[in-house]
């Protein structure tokens, strides 16, 4: 038995990379689907060396794409992230940085067209129903790669995506505050259990004994911290109406303290086991909704912005990460209408993806 061949594009979005495929090419049943999946990553193995992944949580993502049959929306997004050591598809959560990429991709193959200099393009992420609406340089009908904005964590300059977020409020845990908390104490630490795109949980860095500035190595060889954020992670899963979390990849943590740079506040990100080289798109947006919350750990230390648009910058290991909120309500009971952020995107290869036949067949047997 050969190989099977499936046309493929690996592209970068914002701070992560992965392999993007349209929906109608890959295997309809999802158990040989995934075995597909962990085959083109090269998963279980560490150096993930027999496949396309890049032996980090932040290169072994998956990108599903289809036109949408959702009335206003375009395209259809399952996000995917692969296990590294595990043969694991984790269809959970959803991921912006890899939306970031939906765009370029959907243009490139076709399914849908620019018009004009800018083009917006409506998507669905079929993960947690979260729309968002993706703006994209298109001066010669694709996705521009050449532009002057710069994100931390990726070398140079690209084109802008401007991302905004119609309606991410608990979009994996059915609410915002799933607790109906702004605080909730977990095994002695007060923690703010919220979702807005992501489900994260915002603890204070000096309520668990640590600055919240050290670098990311450290913080991944500090075995105390993560075992007792681990059990704070565990703890808060079935609170959030997520479960048993001790296999999955949600939800994620997020350590807050005052900013040290100029911004809002300062992050360390854990995804959810390894302390993120920056912070992911819906946890910093997330992070950043805490903040507006009175009474919480992460208001207790950001240096918010007044007025109903809000611009902050979310501090993380590598930079910033820039987030805008419009906010109402009442500053008691404020109300996050709408976020956005700029992300950038590029398509670095296009081609097809071979995975031994074999392995996809034998998901297919009884």
């Amino acid at each position: 038995m050969g190989q099977l061949a499936i046309p493929c594009m690996l592209i970068r979005g914002g701070t992560s990379k992965g392999a993007y495929f349209l929906r109608d090419d890959l295997p309809a049943d999802v158990a040989a689907r995934d075995a597909f999946l962990l085959a083109v990553m090269g998963s279980p193995d560490k150096r993930q060396v027999d496949g396309l992944g890049g032996a980090h949580p932040l290169t072994s993502k998956v990108g599903i794409v289809s036109l949408s049959d959702e009335p206003g929306c375009d395209i259809d997004f399952l996000f995917a992230q692969v296990g590294i050591e595990t043969a694991s598809v984790d269809t959970t959560p959803n991921c912006g940085n890899i939306l970031a990429g939906i765009g370029p991709f959907a243009l490139a193959r076709g399914l849908v067209k620019a018009s004009g200099a800018r083009t917006t393009v409506r998507v669905r992420t079929i993960n947690t129903g979260t729309i968002a609406d993706l703006t994209m340089d298109t001066p010669d009908g694709q996705a521009s790669a050449e532009g002057a904005a710069r994100i931390d964590g990726v070398p140079g300059t690209s084109a802008p995506i401007d991302i905004g977020f119609l309606d991410a409020e608990g979009s994996v845990c059915g609410a915002l505050l799933p607790t109906g908390n702004v605080v909730d104490v977990i095994k002695g630490v007060p923690c703010t259990l919220i979702d807005n795109g992501m489900p994260v949980i915002v603890m204070r860095a000096a309520d668990v004994g640590r600055t919240g500035y050290e670098p990311r190595e450290q913080l991944n060889e500090d075995d105390e911290l993560k075992a007792r954020i681990e059990a704070i992670r565990i703890a808060a899963g079935p609170l959030m109406n997520l479960g048993d979390v001790t296999k999955k990849v949600v939800p994620k943590i997020a350590l807050v303290g005052p900013p040290q740079a100029g911004g809002a506040i300062s992050t360390r990100s854990f995804i959810p086991h390894e302390c993120h080289a920056s912070i992911g798109v819906f946890a910093a947006v997330t992070v950043a909704t805490a903040a507006v919350l009175p009474g919480s750990p992460a208001a207790s230390v950001v240096v918010m912005p007044e007025g109903r648009e809000r611009t902050l910058s979310v501090e993380h290991p590598t930079g910033e990460f820039t987030v805008t909120l419009t906010v109402g309500g009442t500053a008691e009971q404020p109300v996050v209408e709408r976020a956005g952020l700029l992300r950038t995107a590029r398509i670095l290869m296009a081609g097809q993806a071979f995975v031994p036949a074999a392995r996809v067949q034998e998901e297919r047997m009884p």
